[in-house]
């Protein structure tokens, strides 16, 4: 199988760790992950499905899913200056001067183009600081599942 891409936007905050740590519990409360949705829907979209988390913690659903993953940020469990597994890395400056020709892009920049994705391995995740106005206002986090 090919690996599932996912992806969120929440409010903007200066500490991207507890942020991601938010959405990981965020997700996982409302239960969009594998093995209790398959294969989430994304976008997820203004009122998405939320059956409600299937296992006792994040570990636990993260051994329930076992090689595929959870296809969620449940499998991104860590901010990092460089990508690796299971983790999440701010984009590269160059990187969003070329899909965006802005190192400040938009929401609407961000949906328009997920080019970005040819730069995220398998397992990995991206942060990107989303701007309105020329302020910080969202961030955006995305990855791709390991199967």
């Amino acid at each position: 199988m090919g690996a599932e891409a996912y992806f969120y936007f929440v409010p903007y905050q200066n500490d991207v760790a507890a942020a991601l740590e938010a959405l990981r519990q965020r997700e996982f409360a409302a239960g969009r992950y594998n093995p209790v949705m398959p294969y989430p829907p994304f976008p997820l979209g203004e009122h998405p499905p939320a059956p409600g988390a299937a296992h006792a913690s994040i570990e636990d659903a993260l051994l329930a899913a076992g090689a595929d993953g959870t296809r969620s940020i449940l499998d991104l469990n860590h901010v990092a200056e460089f990508a690796d597994f299971c983790t999440v890395a701010a984009l590269d400056v160059f990187t969003l001067e070329e899909r965006y020709g802005s190192t400040e892009p938009t929401r609407e920049m961000i949906e328009e183009n997920r080019g970005f994705f040819d730069h995220v391995e398998r397992g990995q995740g991206v942060c990107i600081v989303v701007y309105k106005d020329g302020r910080p206002n969202e961030l955006f986090f995305a990855g791709y599942s390991f199967d």
